[in-house]
């Protein structure tokens, strides 16, 4: 194992210039700085050999002996799985792999690793396995976060019409993840301009806030909810075989939905408009002329001066 610290790193450079250098106190040191680590298994033994940051990565002292089926098992199972079918796949073929791997230290911290893998060949069978293993959860909290803001809405954290498009409006009839999909309810905030005028934009944001929270509490079975404009909303519902229509569920549900938002000494007034529209059973329908059937019927319920549900049978 390599323990040199990182201030025992040289400073000077030769006067004609740097040369290639085999001081391992130089490799360990930048190694250690992005979190690489190096590993091997004998495939015919199943022995494990890792340098220090591995067994860092893992939460383990770096003075013991680690089994194999010990460190597999702090992989969380889907990448267990995916690193399991992998290896097997580079045993058999010589081919290596590269992948992100989730993985629970041996104090409970959930970690992500880039695991990379190569086979050493012998008469051409596999005997070695080698690669490295790199502690990049920096990095995927980063990617969540950048992902959060480009498939969530600023203001109610509900998905944004972009996702909404990507889940739902952009898929051909045919596709497979539709096959379960039920029914699509359109709302609108009819008060929301009201609420604009009389308190300011900071007080329609919290009724647009409230009333995607209440939305998600209500409807927790929702495949999706998303904002997908100013004060407009969709969900999509999957098929329940349930005999109460969608109008009886949403007239149900609706109390909750219309309470008034408390602001300062004041409440805020709540009324919306839904229009649903149903996807027959067994009948393969176009996103789009469902997303236009659930668009006309909020249409003819705005029509009524607002807080009506209408079914586009």
């Amino acid at each position: 194992m390599l323990h040199s610290p990182v201030g025992t790193l040289p400073t000077a450079e030769p006067k004609n210039g740097p040369t290639a250098s085999s001081n391992p106190t130089l490799f360990a040191n930048a190694a250690r700085l992005i979190g690489l680590g190096a590993w091997s298994c004998d495939l015919t033994t199943q022995d494990l050999s890792w340098t220090e940051c591995v067994f860092d990565l893992f939460g383990l002292p770096a003075d013991r002996r680690i089994d194999r089926s010990e460190a597999v098992s702090l992989y969380c199972e889907e990448s267990r799985e995916t690193m399991e079918r992998l290896r097997a796949h580079t045993v058999a073929t010589g081919a290596g792999f590269t992948m992100d791997a989730q993985i629970r230290r041996t104090d409970g911290e959930l970690r992500w690793m880039r695991l990379t893998a190569a086979a050493r060949m012998e008469n051409g069978r596999a005997v070695e396995l080698f690669g490295t293993k790199q502690d990049v959860t920096e990095e995927h909290a980063r990617w969540q976060r950048l992902r959060r803001m480009a498939e969530n809405d600023a203001v109610t954290g509900l998905a944004n019409r972009a996702l909404f498009e990507m889940h739902f409006l952009d898929r051909p009839a045919t596709d497979p993840i539709l096959a379960d999909l039920g029914t699509l309810v359109l709302f609108d905030l009819d008060s929301f301009k009201k609420v604009n005028d009389c308190w300011g934009h900071v007080a329609g944001d919290a009724c647009l806030a409230a009333f995607g929270q209440r939305l998600s509490e209500s409807f927790p079975e929702a495949r999706m909810i998303a904002r997908i404009g100013g004060d407009e909303f969709a969900m999509l519902l999957n098929r329940t075989g349930e005999i109460e229509m969608p109008d009886r569920m949403l007239r149900r549900r609706m109390p909750h939905l219309l309470t008034p938002v408390p602001w300062g000494r004041e409440l805020l007034p709540l009324s919306v408009s839904a229009g649903v529209a149903q996807v027959p059973c067994r009948v393969v329908m176009d996103p789009e002329v469902l997303f236009v059937q659930a668009d006309t019927a909020l249409y003819s319920a705005k029509r009524k001066g607002g807080g009506a549900i209408i079914v586009n049978a």
